[in-house]
């Protein structure tokens, strides 16, 4: 270890400084090094979550800013390069509206980039000036002739805190942008981002020798540059300003400038010397090991954990947390705090340190076999990025032969919550919400069952419990039963999924669970008499016929799914086409599911959104 780490040192002294300076947990995604204050992992320091990134396929990075996800292309000291959402393929320009971004407290459209605006109907705002730049084309080549160029860095009519569909007032349809770095001609393509830290966010934002720097596009934002003479990037947080010093015709860092001539020479020597003193050592406690005896028949829990763990931790990219972290964010898992209570476990609702809202389950893992299931499975569900589904955060390995597994907890907290809620109340939860939510349920579960390999099954969604709402409640589908034990054959994986989801919807329609008796329901609904079971809160009579006619035909497929869902004569895809279709045809409330569902294939639309990505 002491040889290693000697290595280390040495090699890591030598190394060229980077103009941008790795985050402390050296994240990497693809060929793309991550700087503070971005991040991968919750776990690493940073400043604030707004500069949480996520990595998939291990190849493809990505800038989640409210509800709108950017793909990262590269990193400057002041901004982030994002591509243009939702592109797909090479495009030459794009529409002035698809850059939907508001600027926040921590990003602001930067003064660098230069914008391409085409089919304009009033040429004033074009500059000459911008055209002599070399901006290359979405294929890598040279772009053309453009027919109007504006830069942001020009004031005189766009100006800060402006989006890019300012650009209509002049009759423009289509824009593309490049940004070209100060001092020189020549442009990337995309949307240069400026990032920042509120002011006020912490009592020390910089370190030792790095002095605060006020940001251009956000008020009140804040970022550190190093003093002269000093390297790195200046944050209290993150790696700080280290000494940079020319040694020896070479560039040295820190320790490195005050140390004498030859101090390398003497670290080589010193590492040949003790290289052969620490493999005797670790021959000696080897043998000691093989030695030792061991109880017949013993599962050595904690061995296991200990090894799935570092082989886990290795391939994997979510948060290890601490029981103490977990027990004082539930408030040492308080029953008022409890989300759920069956046989897949008990889920709590919890806060932690930084105000994130989380939802954690406990998993028990009574053999090594138990636990290597359930890390896989973890692994598995952490690789998928889908607007409805709830965000794996990490897992907690510290409490004996218990798995705590952590998921964000939306703002609008459980379905069931909301059903509840509306009993006895006029459109609390209309039935416009239920049918989207119902929708996004059927979506969700489809896409993970036949675009993802291997597929991904619920086995147990059949409560409003697991489904989380957002602010504007869209579907968070939580993932716990997913990591269920002794989940049967693939075969009846489909069957119960169908069957589950009929459950479902009947409680969406009623407002009731019917999980251990839906003969009830079924009957009433065979019998002509839905209205018996419909919410009251939905006022069923008083909805106008078409909106009857749209619960109805919910009522028959949650009907077919209970009775042909086992016999596999009804699948999720059959279930989610069905109510994507009702939900379209029916929809006379502005363009939202028209936006959502707007491709002939379901799985087309799924796979399709830049919303929902698959990591293999």
């Amino acid at each position: 270890m002491l040889l290693a780490l000697l290595l280390v040192s040495f090699t890591l002294s030598s190394r060229p400084v980077m103009s941008l300076v790795p985050n402390q947990c050296n994240d990497q995604c693809g060929t793309i090094q991550i700087p503070f204050p971005f991040h991968l992992n919750i776990s690493c320091p940073s400043i604030s979550t707004a500069f949480q990134l996520s990595c998939l396929n291990s190849t493809t990075l990505y800038l989640h800013i409210g509800f709108k996800t950017y793909r990262v292309l590269d990193f400057f000291s002041d901004g982030v390069l994002v591509d243009f959402p939702g592109t797909t393929g090479c495009r030459q320009y794009n529409d002035l509206n698809a850059f939907g971004f508001t600027k926040n407290d921590h990003f602001g459209i930067s003064g660098d980039n230069v914008l391409g605006l085409y089919d304009c109907e009033d040429s004033s705002l074009c500059k000459a000036a911008c055209e002599t730049n070399d901006l290359p084309g979405c294929d890598g080549n040279n772009g053309g002739s453009l027919g109007c160029c504006y830069p942001l860095s020009d004031h005189s009519i766009w100006h800060f805190g402006d989006g890019f569909s300012f650009f209509s007032k002049f009759g423009c349809r289509g824009f593309t942008s490049w940004v070209v770095s100060r001092g020189t001609n020549t442009g990337k393509r995309g949307v240069k981002l400026e990032w920042a830290i509120p002011r006020n966010i912490s009592d020390r934002i910089c370190a030792n020798n790095a002095d605060m720097v006020n940001a251009t596009t956000i008020e009140a934002g804040v970022r550190c540059l190093c003093k002269d003479g000093f390297v790195g990037d200046g944050f209290a947080k993150g790696a700080g300003c280290i000494k940079s010093c020319i040694k020896e015709g070479q560039e040295a860092y820190g320790k490195e400038c005050d140390r004498p001539k030859h101090s390398h020479k003497k670290l080589v020597i010193l590492a040949g010397v003790l290289a052969p003193i620490f493999i005797l050592v670790s021959l000696f406690l080897f043998l000691c090991i093989l030695k030792r005896p061991v109880k017949p028949g013993s599962f050595q829990l904690e061995q296991a954990r200990y090894n799935s763990t570092l082989s886990f931790r290795k391939g994997c990219r979510t948060r290890l947390f601490s029981y103490r972290e977990l027990d004082k964010a539930t408030r040492a898992f308080e029953d008022s705090q409890m989300l759920v209570n069956d046989k897949n476990g008990t889920i709590h609702a919890g806060i932690l340190s930084d105000g994130s809202h989380i939802a954690v389950q406990k998993v028990q893992c009574e053999t090594e076999r138990d636990l290597i299931d359930v890390l896989s499975r973890i692994e598995l569900i952490s690789s998928v990025v889908h607007r409805n589904l709830a965000r794996l955060v990490g897992c907690c390995i510290e409490s004996g032969s218990t798995l705590l597994v952590v998921y964000e907890y939306p703002a609008n907290g459980t379905l069931e919550k909301h059903l509840q809620y509306s009993r006895g109340q006029k459109f609390v939860l209309d039935w416009y919400k239920r049918l989207r939510i119902a929708t996004e349920i059927a979506s969700i579960l489809a896409y993970m069952q036949y675009e993802i390999a291997p597929p991904i099954f619920h086995h147990g969604l059949k409560s409003s419990d697991y489904v989380f709402l957002d602010v504007d409640f869209s579907v968070k589908v939580s993932g716990f039963a997913l990591l269920s034990l002794g989940c049967g054959d693939g075969h009846n994986n489909y069957e119960n999924d169908v069957y589950n989801f009929g459950l479902l919807l009947l409680e969406i329609i009623s407002g009731t669970k019917y999980t251990d008796m839906p003969t009830v329901a079924l009957e009433k609904i065979k019998s002509g008499k839905l209205e018996e079971i419909v919410d009251p809160s939905l006022y069923y009579h008083e909805q106008p016929i078409t909106r009857r006619e749209q619960i109805e035909i919910v009522a028959d497929i949650a009907t077919r799914c209970l009775l042909f869902g086992a016999d596999d004569k009804i699948g999720m895809i059959d279930v989610a086409k069905g109510l994507v279709h009702i939900a379209k045809e029916g929809n006379k409330k502005g363009p939202e599911f028209e936006e959502t569902f707007s491709n002939s294939s379901l799985l087309q639309m799924i796979s399709m959104s830049p919303d929902s990505i698959h990591v293999p």
